[in-house]
C-alpha cells in the first residue's frame, strides 16, 4: 500500500482568510556542509599541485649525474624538493646555434631523501637551492584527516535526519508524524469483508453514521464518543474492522502503530502525537486508528517504568491531552487497538477519551462458518467440501487461523495438481495450522511405536467412556510437530465457561496416556510431559482462579496479571500455599486413580485399539467404538491387496494406511487454564 504525504491531503487552506495564494515552490536544498568539505578538499588538491615539483623527465641519479660532470646541467638551476631533485639540462641539437632545455628530476621518497641530500651537496658543493614547504600547507596536512572525518560524520547526520523528517530540518523533523494514510478505494474493504463479530460491527455503527452526518447527533445535544477502543485476541478482526469503519464512512483513515511515535530521542513521542492530531483536525472527518497502542498506553508508575518522565509516558500525556482538546464538531474520531486492555492506563480508557469499548472476540461455531465463506470465495473449493463441518471442528480458532486454513488447503491442493480443493485439503490445513505439519517419513522403533500406540489408546479408550468429557473424533500414532500421536476430541458446542463435571473427565482423560503405557510397556517413559503440565495446570486454576476446591472455598488466590513487574503476585500466606499445593495434588491423585481403574477394568479394550493403530496408524470415533465392541474392522492392508498373507492380531485386519482419513494432531482439549 503506498503511503501518501499527509500534508498533501489537507483540504482546507492554511490561510484562514481564504486567500488563495499561489503555491510557494520548493527551494532545492543546497549542500551544505558536503558542499564546504568538497571545496576544501579541491582547493587542498590544488594547492598540493601547486607546491609540488614540477612535472619534468624523469630520471636516476646516476644520469643525472653524469649530466652534471659533462656540464649539461645549469648549476642554478639544481633544486632539492621534498619529493624530487630537479633541474634544467641542456640539450644540444643538430644545428651547434641552438640548443635545447628541458626539465629533469629525480624523484625521492623518505627513505632515499636524507642519502641523496648528502651526494647532492657532495656533487654540487653546496650549491643548489631548497624551498622550504608553506607553513599553511603543514598544518592543513596535519589537520586534513580530523576535519574529514567530523565533516562525514556531519553529512551523515544530516542526511539521516533529513530522510527521517520527510526533508524539514535537521532535529524537528523527527516530531513528524509516520503514520499511513489510506482512503476506501486504496483498502477497498467494508462491513461486506468482516464476518463472525456482528455484535462489534452493529456497535460501530452509529460511528459510521456520525461520519456521515454529524448534524444528526448534535440536534438533541448529543455527543459522539471521542474514541473506541478495541479490545481482543490476536487475529480477531480488530484492525480489519477499523479498516471497514473508515471504507463503509468514506473518510481518510489515519493508521500508526503505538511503536512509531518511540523514538530515542526524548521528546519526539510527543512530538509526533501533536503532529498527527493536528492533521487530522485539518483532514476532518477521518479516523485515527492506533494499532498496539499499549506500547505507549500502559498504566503509568507500575512496575519498573523508571519514573513519569520517561518518553513512553511523555507521550501517553500528549494523547491524553490531544484527546481532551476535541470538540464536538472535529469530526475526528479515536479507534484503538489492544491485545491487553487491562494494563492500559486508566487515564485513557475513562469517559471523554476512549468512551467505549468493544469487544472482538473469537467467533463461535456461526461466525468462523461465516469466516470461512468469506475466503472460500477466493478459491476454488470441491462439491465434497463441508464448511459447516470445519466450522465445527475449529473451536477456539481465530479469523486469522481461518484464514491460514483456507490458504494452507489452496497450497496443498496446488501442490497435488488438483482442480480444486477437496474436504481431506481443509481437514489436513487445520490440522498443520494448529499443530504442524504430519511426520509421515519418520521412522520409529518397534518398541516406541507400540509405547505411543498404548498411549494414544489409553486416552482414546477414557474419552469414549467418559459421557462428561468431548466426544472422541479421531485419534492417530502418526506424529505432527511436537507429538508423538494424537487423540483429538471434537467438541459438540462453544463452551463459555467449565464445569467441575467436564473439568474432572477432562483430568481422567490427561491421565490415560501415562497410565496405559506404563501397563502395557512395563515402563514409563518422558512421552507424558505434556499431559502432567496440562493436568497441573487445570488443577490450579480450579483452585485458584474457579474456587472449585471444598478447603479453599469461594476466594480467587491468582491475583492480577498485568505484567508490569517480574515479581510474582502472591496475596496470601505461606499456610494457605500448603493447602493449596495439597489440593492440587488431591485433584491430580483423585483423576489419575478413577483413570487407572476404568482403563484396568477395560483393558481388553485398550489392547483392541492398540493394535489396531500399530496396523492402521489412524482410527476415527466410529472404528474405535466397533473395537470396543469387540467387533473387527473391514479394512484391507496394503498385502491384502498384494495378494500376500496377513500377520497380525485377529482383532482387527491386516494393515493399511488410510489415505482418504486426515492425520489429526493430538490431545486437544482445551486449555482454559
Amino acid at each position: 500500500m503506498p503511503e501518501q504525504n499527509p500534508e498533501h491531503n489537507n483540504q482546507k487552506p492554511d490561510n484562514p482568510k481564504g486567500e488563495n495564494k499561489p503555491p510557494v515552490p520548493n527551494k532545492p536544498q543546497g549542500r551544505g556542509m558536503f558542499g564546504f568539505f568538497a571545496l576544501m578538499l579541491m582547493v587542498l588538491m590544488l594547492v598540493m599541485f601547486l607546491s609540488s615539483a614540477e612535472k619534468g623527465s624523469e630520471i636516476t641519479y646516476k644520469q643525472f649525474e653524469t649530466s652534471y660532470n659533462q656540464g649539461t646541467i645549469e648549476q642554478e638551476s639544481v633544486t632539492l624538493h621534498e619529493s624530487a631533485i630537479t633541474a634544467i639540462e641542456v640539450q644540444p641539437e643538430v644545428d651547434a646555434n641552438k640548443n635545447s632545455k628541458r626539465l629533469v628530476r629525480v624523484p625521492l621518497n623518505t627513505g632515499t631523501k636524507e642519502l641523496y641530500a648528502k651526494k647532492l651537496d657532495e656533487l654540487t658543493g653546496g650549491n643548489f637551492k631548497s624551498p622550504p614547504p608553506s607553513e599553511w600547507v603543514q598544518l592543513l596536512m596535519m589537520y586534513l584527516p580530523i576535519i574529514l572525518l567530523v565533516g562525514i560524520i556531519w553529512f551523515m547526520l544530516a542526511r539521516g535526519m533529513r530522510a527521517a523528517g520527510g526533508g524539514a530540518g535537521m532535529i524537528g523533523s523527527f516530531g513528524k508524524s509516520r503514520h499511513k494514510t489510506m482512503t476506501k478505494e486504496m483498502t477497498g474493504i467494508t462491513f461486506k469483508d468482516v464476518a463472525g463479530i456482528e455484535e462489534a460491527k452493529n456497535e460501530v455503527t452509529e460511528i459510521i453514521e456520525f461520519l456521515k452526518n454529524p448534524k444528526r447527533f448534535t440536534r438533541l445535544g448529543g455527543r459522539i464518543p471521542r474514541g473506541v477502543l478495541l479490545a481482543g485476541q490476536p487475529g480477531c478482526g480488530k484492525t480489519l474492522l477499523a479498516k471497514a469503519i473508515a471504507g463503509e464512512a468514506d473518510v481518510p483513515f489515519f493508521s500508526i502503530s503505538g511503536s512509531d511515535f518511540v523514538e530515542m530521542f526524548v521528546g519526539v513521542g510527543a512530538s509526533r502525537v501533536r503532529d498527527l492530531f493536528k492533521q487530522a483536525k485539518d483532514s476532518s472527518p477521518c479516523i485515527i486508528f492506533l494499532d498496539e497502542i499499549d506500547a505507549i498506553g500502559r498504566r503509568r508508575g507500575g512496575g519498573f517504568s523508571g519514573g513519569g518522565n520517561d518518553e513512553r509516558e511523555q507521550t501517553l500525556n500528549a494523547i491524553l491531552v490531544e484527546m481532551d482538546g476535541f470538540g464536538s464538531g472535529d469530526g475526528v474520531i479515536v479507534i484503538a487497538a489492544t491485545n491487553r486492555p487491562d494494563v492500559l492506563d486508566p487515564a485513557l480508557i475513562r469517559p471523554g477519551r476512549f468512551d467505549r469499548q468493544i469487544m472482538v472476540p473469537l467467533p463461535d461455531v456461526a461466525g468462523r462458518l461465516q469466516i470461512l465463506k468469506v475466503h472460500a470465495k477466493k478459491v476454488k473449493l470441491g462439491p465434497n467440501v463441508d464448511l459447516e463441518k470445519i466450522a465445527r471442528g475449529t473451536p477456539m480458532f481465530s479469523g486469522a487461523d481461518l484464514a491460514a486454513i483456507v490458504n494452507e488447503a489452496a497450497i496443498s491442493a496446488t501442490m497435488l495438481d488438483k482442480e480444486f480443493i477437496e474436504h481431506e485439503d481443509l481437514e489436513e490445513a487445520r490440522d498443520k495450522v494448529k499443530f504442524g505439519r504430519a511426520n509421515k517419513s519418520r521412522v520409529r522403533e518397534k518398541e516406541e511405536n507400540k509405547l505411543v500406540a498404548y498411549h494414544e489408546a489409553g486416552h482414546a479408550v477414557l474419552q469414549a467412556l467418559l459421557k462428561d468429557s468431548d466426544p472422541l473424533h479421531k485419534v492417530t500414532i502418526i506424529s505432527r510437530g511436537d507429538y508423538g500421536g494424537a487423540t483429538f476430541s471434537l467438541p459438540e458446542k462453544d463452551r463459555m465457561g467449565y464445569g467441575l463435571k467436564w473439568l474432572h473427565a477432562t483430568m481422567r482423560v490427561i491421565c490415560g496416556g501415562r497410565i496405559a503405557e506404563a501397563k502395557a510397556m512395563d515402563d514409563v517413559s518422558s512421552g507424558a510431559s505434556g499431559d502432567i503440565r496440562q493436568a497441573t495446570r487445570l488443577a490450579r486454576a480450579m483452585i485458584l482462579e474457579w474456587g472449585m476446591s471444598p478447603k479453599l472455598g469461594f476466594i480467587n488466590y491468582a491475583g492480577e496479571d498485568t505484567r508490569d513487574s517480574f515479581i510474582p503476585d502472591k496475596d496470601y500466606s505461606d499456610d494457605t500455599a500448603r493447602v493449596i499445593d495439597e489440593e492440587t495434588r488431591r485433584l491430580v491423585d483423585e483423576a489419575y486413580a478413577d483413570a487407572e481403574r476404568m482403563l484396568l477394568d477395560n483393558w481388553e479394550k485398550v489392547e483392541a485399539v492398540a493394535q489396531a493403530l500399530l496396523k492402521y496408524e489412524n482410527l476415527t470415533a466410529d472404528e474405535v467404538h466397533t473395537l470396543m465392541r469387540g467387533e473387527s474392522l473391514g479394512r484391507s492392508t496394503v498385502a491384502d491387496l498384494l495378494g500376500s498373507p496377513s500377520k497380525g492380531n485377529k482383532t482387527a485386519e491386516p494393515k493399511h494406511v488410510n489415505e482418504g482419513e486426515p492425520d489429526m494432531p493430538g490431545d486437544t482439549v482445551p486449555d482454559p487454564a
